[in-house]
């Protein structure tokens, strides 16, 4: 089941870590707000703040969503 996006987020920052986030969606061929998506509920599900009910299939190219990143922080 689809969750319906009805938010928006917008953000400032600088060049470099726009350039770092699109780099990662590309690596994960995934869009910039599906990574941006991704790399927030990682982070959450990680520091207990959410339950890992997102979707965490790897994209083609791309590691294990929660095994070797999470294990390694």
């Amino acid at each position: 089941m689809p969750r319906t996006k009805n938010e928006v987020l917008t953000i400032r920052t600088t060049a470099e870590v726009k350039a770092l986030l699109r780099l990662a969606a590309e690596q994960e061929r995934r869009s910039v707000a599906s990574m941006v998506e991704v790399l927030v509920l990682n982070h959450a599900h990680a520091r207990g703040l959410a339950q890992a009910d997102h979707d965490q299939t790897p994209r083609a190219g791309s590691a294990e969503p929660d095994s070797s990143a999470a294990a390694k922080r």
